[in-house]
């Protein structure tokens, strides 16, 4: 398998990458250890199939940065949507129709933004209530939400935070952060995959969930 790191999203950390048994698997299999958890089954999964699932979503794109932003979302979708697979088709075609509904959504949205970016009144670019303006259970569900995200991040290193800073607050591309902070563009993606996940699932502990009432 070829090794560029500008064609292939983040690589699984060492301590979670398949073994060989592992790779051998069939889809299946590894189906069931998705739905029981497992996150080797999972990592095997992923190393599987992203570099097909980046070239499908890079043809529609035709943006590296986007295509790789689209992916992640495709297997953060599969990780939080396992139980909704019915076998009706391969996993990998419905994979693929995961890919394929986030990039369409991506098209209709730049499209969407770039029409109404010259409707918008002058008046309306000025400043906005902060967040803390919203209803009692706005404000209560932020909370929750806050307080699942920091119990989640406790673990993350500071390196994977200043990562996640630079990608999504500066919009820094990945080589860009990887010559900054001397790391393998693998290693970048696959911190910022890793803290995606854990965004994630702060959101399913937050609003609406009870885990933090």
């Amino acid at each position: 398998m070829p090794r560029s790191t500008d064609a292939k999203l983040s690589r699984p950390e060492a301590s979670t990458r398949p073994t060989g048994s592992l790779s051998e698997l069939s889809d299946h299999e590894l189906l069931e250890g998705l739905r029981a958890g497992s996150e080797v089954h999972f990592n095997t999964l992923y190393d599987r199939y992203f570099q097909r699932i980046y070239a499908f979503v890079h043809s529609r794109i035709r943006n590296h940065a986007d295509a790789e932003e689209i992916v992640q979302e495709t297997f953060v979708t599969v990780f939080r949507s396992i139980e909704n697979y019915r076998g009706q088709a391969s996993l990998l075609s419905w994979i693929f129709g995961i890919a394929k509904n986030l990039a369409n959504n991506s098209i209709r949205k730049y499209k969407t933004h770039e029409t109404r970016l010259g409707e918008v009144p002058r008046e309306s670019l000025g400043p906005r209530p902060g967040l803390t303006s919203g209803t009692p259970e706005e404000n209560l569900h932020l909370r929750r939400f806050t307080e699942a995200l920091r119990s989640q991040l406790s673990g993350v290193s500071e390196w994977q935070a200043e990562i996640f800073a630079m990608r999504h607050f500066e919009n820094l591309s990945i080589p860009e952060i990887a010559r900054r902070t001397d790391r393998t563009s693998d290693a970048i993606r696959s911190s910022l995959y890793r803290v995606k996940r854990m965004v994630v699932e702060a959101a399913e502990l937050g609003p609406g969930s009870g885990g933090l009432a």
